[in-house]
């Protein structure tokens, strides 16, 4: 026993050397995580030293293609914030932003810019610029004290433009103009300034011709934000008041939020209060985007950056875009932030799996798109034709769109969607309001047209600039999707602003692309909500022997229904296999079929073998096919295989 225990002292006698130089290994080798958090508690450092005002809070108002991203990326580069030539877009998170070049989700950036010896803390918010995120734009522009105006020197002014001018003027921003992309051949950056000058009254004097591809003249934008921009308001000294500007769902912390402190501090442990929602959250960690994700142990009034929680939200609906938040015990002395609304839906449509067997995973994508976008509403449906599917509420037709495109491109999801349609008002005679988003609950004018005292379709306020030349094919266009003209300025010789009245209906069929076709692209499109109408709206169904085909239901104008009808039963037709008996597609507004075809059955020649001259057997034979054929009609069910609808719902 005594030997044993000498060989155990011996065997730990001779590993101490190791374990000694195995610690002091440690202490030499250069951990990388030991230097990160050297690197963020200096950053840190630097930051705290910043009083306000020597904050910046600005973004970036530009309409599609002008050049956004890549002059974020040179103003990341210029400040250190990330290093040259490195990945492109950074601020652009999603494969769909990047390749249609829009900006879908508000994402903000900190730098830090030394100016004259003194160090300035600059945060970039990159919003979406399209109407259809409207209410995540205005959120941005109120985190903000300024806006860059981008435009493009070979494009000019163009219509996402002006809309996302007079948000940002509504806002209260100071706006510097910038004239990007200088270096091109076709650049005209005189006409430009003239085209600033005239629709927004802005000095030219104050503008920064610049080319963000090649950095030319970059380097003029910031000491301009600097000089021009407010520096934001905010006291420390009083309770927590937080915006917040956006929000997005991580697996394993919950929701994130995107906010803007006005007033107050908050840090991890803190206990916060939604003033909409009235929930409660302990604060998990702080941070600013730098560009990625970097904890901070405090945020200050002034500053912009993310917030998550612990236990985390889990519901992405808990964060309402332009919520505001404070310290629990101060909701009574804090008030609402103003300008809170919640999104609209303007747009549905009906989405189902091309194979039912699919359906699970489908219905997994969805859900994990939707906690990232919370402006997208969802509803189970179900279809005789197309089986279990889901009816979604989005606020445009690029927002559907976009949804499309990431449940294919990131989750190879197989789709069919119908046409997207537009919410209608039912007033009834008892003066009750009913909104109408599935066209299947439309009421049938044959059974409640004692009850039903008006019908009202949305109508939208539309912005379209585009060449002289172009106008009038515009103008044809405008009026025969039922359009009222209300404006029309030349703000320079050879380019119109034109503002119509337009029914959101015809809009969202693919009015846009009509637009590009006539204008051979020159044309820009921008719109926003006006007025519900009155209107004289029906109903349209396709029968198949008298039955309705409940995926393909529609509510349109009667001036459509023509035109329409005839277009559905001739492409349905060439998708419906023939059967043993008669197939009879209509096109039905209420009592009124509206147009029909007839696809004949398989025939056999039961004559074949008579003589030409026994017209009595004859006749008999062919009778008694017919009568054949009308009880095969009447017992037998046309089948449709869901290719067939696949096809007749592309465009």
């Amino acid at each position: 026993m005594r030997s044993c225990s000498r060989q155990i002292r011996n065997v730990q006698a001779s590993q101490r050397p190791i374990i000694s130089r195995w610690k002091l290994s440690l202490s030499q080798f250069p951990f990388r995580n030991a230097s990160t958090f050297k690197v963020v508690s200096g950053l840190e450092k630097r930051i705290s030293e910043i009083p306000i005002e020597r904050f910046r809070n600005f973004c970036i108002v530009a309409h599609v293609d002008h050049g956004k991203s890549t002059l974020s990326d040179r103003l990341l580069e210029l400040t250190g914030t990330i290093e040259p030539g490195g990945k492109k877009q950074v601020l652009d998170k999603l494969d769909v932003e990047r390749e249609r070049g829009i900006t879908v989700k508000a994402q903000t950036v900190t730098m830090i810019y030394k100016y004259k010896g003194e160090d300035y803390l600059l945060h970039l918010v990159d919003t979406p610029g399209h109407v259809d995120f409207r209410a995540e734009v205005s959120r941005s522009y109120a985190s903000c004290g300024g806006a860059l105006l981008l435009v493009d020197a070979s494009q000019g002014v163009q219509a996402q433009t002006v809309a996302n001018f007079y948000q940002a003027f509504a806002q209260g921003l100071h706006l510097i103009p910038i004239i990007n992309k200088i270096d091109l051949q076709s650049a005209e950056p005189q006409r430009a300034l003239e085209q600033i000058e005239a629709t927004f009254e802005l000095d030219p004097e104050t503008a920064v011709l610049c080319s963000a591809r090649t950095g030319l003249h970059v380097e003029n934008i910031l000491p301009a934000v600097i000089k021009q921009v407010p520096a934001p308001v905010g006291d420390l000294s009083k309770p927590l008041r937080m915006l917040l500007v956006d929000s997005w769902y991580s697996t394993y912390k919950g929701v994130i939020l995107l906010v803007r402190l006005f007033d107050g501090t908050i840090k991890a442990g803190d206990y916060v209060v939604s003033l909409v929602t009235g929930l409660k959250y302990r604060v998990g960690e702080v941070g600013i985007q730098y560009p990625d994700q970097t904890p901070q142990t405090i945020l200050r009034a002034g500053q912009l950056g993310y917030v998550y929680f612990n236990p985390g939200m889990r519901r992405s609906h808990e964060a309402k875009v332009g919520d505001t938040y404070t310290t629990v015990g101060s909701e009574n002395s804090v008030q609402l932030l103003p300008g809170f609304e919640e999104p609209k839906t303007m747009v549905f449509v009906a989405a189902f799996p091309t194979d039912q067997s699919e359906y699970g995973h489908l219905e997994d994508s969805i859900d994990q798109i939707v906690l990232n976008d919370r402006s997208v509403t969802l509803q189970k449906e179900y279809s005789e034709a197309l089986g279990a599917g889901w009816r979604l509420g989005f606020l445009g037709t690029l927002h559907c769109s976009v949804f499309e495109d990431r449940l294919r491109q990131e989750h190879g999801a197989s789709i069919i969607i119908t046409p997207p349609t537009v919410p209608f008002k039912v007033i009834w005679a008892d003066g009750k309001e009913e909104m109408i988003r599935n066209p299947a609950n439309f009421p049938e004018m044959k059974f409640n047209s004692g009850n039903v005292a008006e019908l009202q379709e949305p109508y939208v306020l539309i912005t379209i600039t585009l060449p002289e030349e172009h106008l009038g094919k515009t103008i044809e266009l405008c009026e025969a999707n039922r359009g009222e003209q209300k404006e029309l300025t030349f703000f320079t010789a050879t380019q119109v602003v034109l503002k119509y009245d337009l029914p959101l209906a015809h809009l969202v069929e693919d009015f846009f692309g009509k637009l590009k076709g006539i204008t051979k692209g020159y044309a820009t499109l921008d719109y926003e909500e006006s007025a519900w109408r009155k209107s004289n709206i029906v109903k349209l169904q396709l029968l198949v022997n008298g039955e309705a085909v409940d995926a393909v239901a529609r509510v349109v104008h009667t001036s459509q229904i023509e035109r329409l009808g005839r277009q559905w039963v001739n492409k349905f037709k060439e998708h419906v296999d023939r059967q043993m008996f008669e197939v009879i597609i209509q096109a039905a507004a209420g009592r009124r079929i509206v147009a029909r075809e007839t696809i004949k059955p398989y025939r056999k020649d039961v004559t074949s073998k008579l003589h030409a001259a026994d017209v009595s057997r004859r006749r008999k034979l062919l009778e008694n096919q017919k009568e054949g054929r009308k009880k095969l009609k009447a017992v037998g069910n046309v089948s449709i295989e869901t290719k067939a609808f696949q096809e007749f719902l592309a465009k």
